[in-house]
């Protein structure tokens, strides 16, 4: 089950581009717009443009979570199962569409004024049903915003999956294969529709619940989120926990310029957008990330390289330093992490795990306001760096490297942690220019045993089901677990930072370079398994 999760999250990773591609262009777009460039101008209306594409990603959501959903999850004819996604989608809505007609429901019934004055409802009730509907692409449908867009693609990717080589008839064959899923799709898309009609208004006062109690449980429930959000990581299903709340609407929900948003991200995406908005929400789960990030990771790092041995430091340095700049700078966090969480997890649940809570209850309580968590995507503040609001992360951020640094060097020396540096590990040798211009001649050569290795510590070709990535792991299942060699040899000779293993799921961890790792050793095996 757990490698199934972990693959849904991978999934979800896809969609999720075009959602940082988003964040640039309405915010940088929309400040020349507002603030800089004359209306009417050949800029001004590029910039418009920019934005516009920008505000038709966000609007169109759901279409892409069906598409990159049933993407990522299908195994093999990727575009097939992408196309079915879309199909599958646009039936789906269909059928609610038409099933709701049926039962009386269209766009002139489920208004509030319709549903008080005609059929007697109490206004809340009524505003509560009219919540549910909305029109897409044409269609009068559910408003389940990117759920609808979850629930075909997974739907979609079980069918593929199961059907994707039948063979029909001679007769018949041109229909068989992938072509053969399609025909299936439409098919299911009708007790599926007519499930859903009956069951999202109970999902949907769940979510409610849901919402208010993240919305009214304060500051603990910010810590509880930040500490679960890093506790999880390790199981690679952390992106079930942050999800929702960054990108539905049990984040919240804000209408911005008459457009509403859900999610906590796409919130700030529209306050970027909006000329009339002077700053970001406070309570957004996600800026106590600059806190660790900044500050918290490097300290770490810095206490580990203050506890290598003096022969040993060099090395370190070269080790925890991009590590680092890595999280500062895409918020990768995860290679510093597992320097650590695989010598000893007690450093990583009794130290970074609260901490990383306290950092959300930090920034909440100073009313961080800023738009992005590294700096790579903190670049539209730029732009607007009226918005900004976040005076306190230039005392929280230098007091989270000193807690860090303080925290785990006392507790490196005190139970003689062996982090990196701490052992005798053998010859340590420095590059020189005839080295390195040696290292460039080979590195193509390298490279090819690097993905050598990895499949033949998969237990080779034969052994590997299938091979896909998130943004810093390779994911891989294999049909004989016993095949897979030890952690010690993958992050010894195999250049990876650290491996979790769930049954026959594996994931190896190498940081923001595993797109490339997956990418040659998919090519190895002639696979199409999905980037996630």
């Amino acid at each position: 089950m757990r490698e199934k999760l972990q693959a849904f999250a991978g999934s979800m990773m896809i969609p999720i581009i075009l959602l940082v591609l988003v964040g640039f262009y309405v915010s940088i777009a929309s400040s020349f717009t507002a603030y800089i460039l004359t209306e009417g101008t050949f800029l001004h209306t590029i910039f418009s443009v920019i934005a516009s594409i920008g505000f038709m990603i966000m609007s169109y959501l759901p279409f892409w979570f069906a598409i990159g959903v049933a993407f990522g999850l299908a195994k093999k004819e990727k575009g097939w199962a992408a196309f079915s996604g879309f199909v599958m989608f646009m039936c789906f809505n269909t059928v609610i569409s038409t099933y709701a007609g049926a039962q009386g429901w269209n766009a002139d019934t489920t208004t509030v004024d319709h549903l008080v004055n005609n059929l007697g409802w109490a206004m809340t009730k009524a505003q509560n049903y009219n919540a549910l509907w909305k029109n897409i692409a044409g269609i009068f449908t559910f408003d389940m915003g990117i759920f609808s867009g979850i629930i075909t693609g997974i739907v979609t990717a079980a069918i593929h999956n199961k059907w994707y080589k039948k063979e029909l008839p001679t007769v018949f064959s041109f229909f068989s294969g992938p072509r053969y899923v399609i025909i299936l799709i439409t098919l299911f898309s009708i007790p599926l529709g007519i499930a859903t009609y009956y069951i999202w208004p109970i999902v949907a006062a769940g979510l409610q619940s849901l919402t208010k109690l993240i919305t009214t449980s304060g500051l603990f429930g910010t810590f509880l989120f930040g500490a679960t959000d890093k506790a999880l990581l390790p199981f690679g299903i952390h992106h079930l926990i942050a999800f929702p709340i960054e990108y539905t609407r049990v984040g919240g929900t804000m209408e911005i310029g008459g457009i509403v948003y859900e999610g906590v991200r796409n919130i700030i995406v529209g306050q970027a957008g909006s000329a009339e908005a002077t700053g970001y929400i406070v309570r957004n789960f996600t800026t106590g990330r600059i806190l660790f990030q900044f500050g918290g990771l490097p300290g770490a790092a810095a206490a580990i390289y203050a506890t290598a041995k003096s022969a040993n430091k060099k090395k370190v340095a070269s080790i925890v330093l991009p590590a680092a700049l890595t999280a500062m700078f895409v918020g990768i966090s995860e290679p510093i992490e597992y320097t650590f969480l695989f010598v000893n997890p007690l450093l990583y649940y009794l130290i970074h795990v609260p901490l990383s809570g306290l950092a959300y209850v930090l920034a909440e309580i100073t009313k961080v306001s800023i738009n992005g968590h590294a700096l790579f995507f903190m670049i539209p503040n730029l732009f607007q760096p009226h918005k900004v609001h976040a005076l306190s992360l230039f005392l929280l951020v230098p007091a989270y490297f000193a807690a860090y640094f303080f925290l785990f060097k006392w507790a490196i020396l005190k139970f003689n942690i062996p982090t990196p540096g701490r052992r005798n590990e053998g010859n340590i040798k420095l590059f020189n220019k005839r080295d390195y211009k040696e290292k460039q001649k080979n590195k193509k050569e390298k490279a090819n045993n690097l993905i050598e290795g990895i499949i033949e510590n998969l237990g080779g070709e034969d052994n590997i089901e299938s091979v896909s990535n998130c943004a810093t792991r390779l994911r891989v299942s294999v049909k004989d677990k016993s095949l897979v060699s030890d952690n010690s040899v993958w992050v010894e000779k195999l250049e990876a930072h650290g491996v979790v293993r769930n049954n026959k799921g594996f994931q190896i961890i190498y940081g923001p370079r595993v797109i490339s790792i997956a990418t040659a050793v998919k090519e190895a095996l002639n696979t199409d398994s999905s980037n996630d």
